[in-house]
């Protein structure tokens, strides 16, 4: 398998992952709420920590999508304000990055 081909593969399947979990999470918040009052109080404070998850989530998943779009363009891989190649270790780290280090740095 080449390298591309590879990277490919890895960002698909945390994408996979990623919609999986946003799908969970989005039943969970239409699930009804508990008729106990008290009860109902604690899931609205999960429903407030699972909506952030899910933003987060969300945002994930645009990277990952724009990564995939860089990849067939051809440009995944280097940094979009100096040209010069993101390390693979960032990559490794932040499969969605766009800047080397030190363009992030700055």
């Amino acid at each position: 398998m080449s390298v591309p081909e590879r990277v490919r593969a890895e960002l698909q399947e945390r994408l996979a992952v990623l919609l999986k979990r946003s799908a969970a999470i989005a039943g969970d918040l239409r699930r009804p709420g508990h008729p106990d009052w008290s009860e109902r109080a604690v899931e609205v404070e999960n429903d407030d920590v699972l909506e952030g998850l899910d933003e987060a989530t969300r945002a994930e998943v645009a990277q990952l999508r724009a990564a995939l779009a860089r990849l067939d363009a051809g440009s995944y891989g280097r940094c979009a304000r100096c040209g010069r190649p993101i390390a693979p270790e960032r990559l490794a780290a932040i499969p969605g990055a766009t800047t080397c280090v030190g363009c992030a740095d700055r």
